[in-house]
């Protein structure tokens, strides 16, 4: 048993035991011109605290109260309900054939809503339906995922493959289902060099092939900004795609389609809709792609 093995089995309690439950449906909707023709939709959610720092070793109670942890605070509202249809969809896309279990979320800029897309989504799938869910940083410029959590994290994925740190002392059990979480640790000046590295293909593949019942969700750097993000999709089963409304045109999304692994995209995520019928709540619909 390898050491990221031994790390995540520590981590995330015990393997397997659980096995999806059937969920029918995935609501078809059409999605604003903007997006390119060929995409084709369901569903998905919108738009006083202390830290602590967390040891390697076990769930330690979080305090999770950031208003942008739907999925969390308020499981039975309408923004939860379009989590649980995107979820829906990918979990049965795993489900044909090629078990697409490492995922990276990003979108073309920064501020389009792919941090709390990713959150949101790996809370929902750890909850649901109990999968072994690993939500890894890997935007090593602009970290957030601690920060919705309220974390001060010793170590991270940086930690790891700058230092060689062991994987183990940064992975956080949050306590949520089955969720753990692998912060992006120290600031480093050569973000893109390690996410293309061999150190960082070798612990993503180890992550796919060690637990068949595991899902990663890498949240990554927007595409148009950054050059890594191009190399982690090349390491990922698939890639769900962030786009809000009003922010990006059609061009930046097509020359962000073109400039990753496009074949590996899953769907679009169409972000920061108003949508009447939500009084006036955000809404996010999801397009296969």
């Amino acid at each position: 048993m390898s050491r990221i093995e031994k790390a995540l089995e520590k981590a995330t309690g015990q393997r397997g035991g659980s096995r999806e439950k059937d969920e029918a449906g995935i609501v078809e909707k059409s999605i604003r011109k903007s997006l390119p023709e060929d995409a084709g939709v369901v569903s998905s959610t919108p738009s006083g605290s202390h830290r602590h720092v967390w040891p390697a070793e076990g769930a330690v109670e979080m305090k999770i109260d950031h208003p942008m942890l739907i999925t969390y605070r308020d499981p039975r509202s309408p923004i939860s309900e379009e989590f649980r249809k995107l979820k829906t969809s990918l979990v049965t896309l795993a489900r044909e054939g090629d078990a697409r279990r490492t995922l990276m979320i990003t979108s073309c800029l920064s501020g389009e809503g792919k941090s709390v897309t990713a959150i949101n989504l790996a809370i929902t799938l750890a909850r649901e339906y109990d999968h072994t869910v690993l939500l890894v940083d890997a935007d090593l410029r602009k970290p957030s995922v601690h920060k919705y959590f309220r974390l001060t994290p010793r170590l991270g994925l940086a930690d790891c493959l700058a230092d060689g740190a062991d994987i183990g002392a940064a992975l956080i059990k949050t306590g949520i289902g089955r969720l753990s979480i692998l912060p992006a640790g120290r600031e480093v000046e050569n973000p893109a060099e390690l996410i293309g590295s061999q150190r960082m293909k070798t612990l993503v593949q180890e992550m796919r092939r060690r637990y068949t019942d595991r899902i990663v969700i890498f949240d990554s750097p927007p595409v148009l900004s950054v050059a890594e993000t191009r190399a982690l999709s090349t390491l990922v089963d698939g890639i769900l795609f962030v786009v809000k409304e009003g922010m990006v045109s059609r061009t930046h999304v097509l020359d962000a389609l073109g400039a990753i692994q496009d074949k590996k995209v899953l769907g679009i995520v169409y972000n920061h809709i108003e949508n009447e019928s939500l009084k006036g709540r955000y809404h996010y619909y999801y397009h296969g792609y």
